[in-house]
């Protein structure tokens, strides 16, 4: 995660330098008014900065000043940060704004039990001990379709009804209470999926994003026919943006526009490898010599969304129209509880 943390006194700075030490995996940003620290020219800056960029942001201070820091800034649930508050004295650990799907919750459970302090967290499925569907999403790499559903999801599950389940892929693990699998009686259930359904009355749409898309194009294609004709391949395997992970091509294209744009369309990053990277990927590909010798490797799409894909199920095989080539692969993936 990149976690920006700001402290304002003294005991609050020596807190944040212990915070992150205990974030060694993470990209940790110190912000306070003195040496040592990031500088920040208003509390008001420092909030549209954080809020925008990182994924977690913590206030060591009172309650008080981060809501009135980050309120102006405050956009969507799937959009917005982390944000936590923790006190100066390391007491308690609270869960500000995005408990769920940005991660706040866990993430408060996880400084608190590194400074021995009491976590904060109200969500109300949390506090009853459910399931929370958006943070299962957030931890599993699924977007959440219709964030409304989620009221009526955990809506239903406090009421003490279930909630059916339906996957497109396998199930493993041990459903969470209240969750059943698909009986068609269900009025409110969540599907997991990348291809459109629609089982329920009421249906909470999960989006694993697993779907990495491989391309190859000649030099200059104009981004907009390269964005039209992928985007008209996804729609024909019926396949939701959303589970797009990747667009993947060869090193040579690390500056093509073209590819660049498509990976903005789908919110999605564009990844690259070497020809020799490509060469290693195992399986059958369409060779083709004169990509061979403009490339050094018989295949760029296929191979590329493969390797992307960690060698998962092939949807879409080495198309080719006007000098350019998509494969589609999906990530052997489960719903696992």
């Amino acid at each position: 995660m990149n976690i920006s943390i700001i402290a304002f006194t003294d005991r609050g700075r020596e807190l944040s330098r212990r915070m992150a030490a205990h974030l060694p995996e993470d990209i940790v940003k110190l912000y306070a008014k003195a040496e040592g620290f990031l500088p920040y020219d208003s509390l008001r800056d420092f909030a549209r900065q954080a809020m925008a960029e990182a994924d977690a942001v913590i206030f060591v201070g009172a309650t008080g000043i981060a809501v009135r820091a980050i309120a102006p800034f405050v956009r969507r649930k799937d959009m917005d940060p982390a944000v936590l508050v923790v006190d100066e004295n390391g007491r308690f650990v609270i869960s500000l704004l995005s408990g769920h799907i940005g991660g706040a919750n866990r993430l408060a459970q996880r400084l608190a039990e590194q400074l021995h302090a009491i976590p904060v967290v109200t969500t109300a499925t949390d506090g009853q001990g459910l399931f929370a569907a958006d943070q299962w999403a957030a931890e599993h790499r699924c977007t959440v379709r219709n964030l409304r559903a989620i009221q009526q999801v955990s809506g239903a599950l406090l009421r003490g009804e279930s909630v059916g389940l339906q996957s497109d892929f396998p199930i493993t693990g041990t459903l969470p209470e209240g969750v059943v699998l698909d009986t068609r009686e269900n009025g409110i259930g969540i599907s997991i999926y990348f291809r459109e359904t629609d089982p329920f009355p009421h249906t909470l749409w999960l989006v694993p994003r697993i779907v990495h898309v491989g391309v190859g194009c000649r030099r200059n294609t104009p981004p907009e026919k390269l964005v039209g004709w992928a985007q008209k391949q996804l729609q024909s395997l019926r396949i939701d943006p959303r589970a797009v992970a990747s667009v993947a091509s060869i090193d040579l294209k690390q500056d093509e526009p073209a590819v660049h744009r498509l990976a903005q369309a789908w919110q999605a990053p564009a990844v690259f490898y070497t020809a020799q990277q490509l060469e290693q990927v195992q399986g059958n590909f369409p060779p083709s010599d004169f990509v061979r010798r403009t490339t050094g490797t018989d295949n760029v799409c296929q191979r590329a969304a493969a390797k992307a894909a960690g060698n998962g199920t092939c949807l879409l095989e080495k198309t080719a129209q006007d000098g350019m080539t998509i494969s589609i692969y999906c990530e052997d993936w489960r719903t696992a509880f």
